[in-house]
């Protein structure tokens, strides 16, 4: 047995949970909102509208975004969008581990 939850950030409606941290995670990788949607098998637009309804509940932009043309378009991620990475990485750490050590005080108690 092992403790299990989910942890989101939320500002009138849930703002940032792990689905939008693996949406920027793929952006960062690829360079690409519609890259990072496709690995998601999400569609282009659910993705561009999670990104902007994060924007607007977070109150900073989070991609910087780049037209297409001759030679494509992309997305970074702002220097706002990777501080606020760092720090979700961080809290969802802490989170983890103080869960994991409740349920360990609570249900699988050292022997003795």
């Amino acid at each position: 047995m092992k403790v299990a939850y989910k942890v989101w950030l939320d500002k009138d409606g849930k703002a940032f949970g792990e689905g939008p941290y693996r949406l920027l995670k793929l952006i960062e990788q690829t360079g690409s909102l519609h890259q990072a949607a496709m690995k998601m098998k999400m569609s282009y637009r659910k993705a561009w509208l999670t990104i902007h309804s994060m924007e607007e509940k977070l109150g900073f932009i989070l991609l910087d975004k780049h037209a297409g043309g001759h030679t494509g378009g992309g997305s970074t991620i702002t220097l706002a969008g990777a501080e606020f990475i760092q720090h979700y990485e961080e809290f969802r750490d802490e989170v983890k581990k103080s869960l994991e050590d409740i349920y360990c005080k609570h249900f699988d108690p050292p022997a003795q």
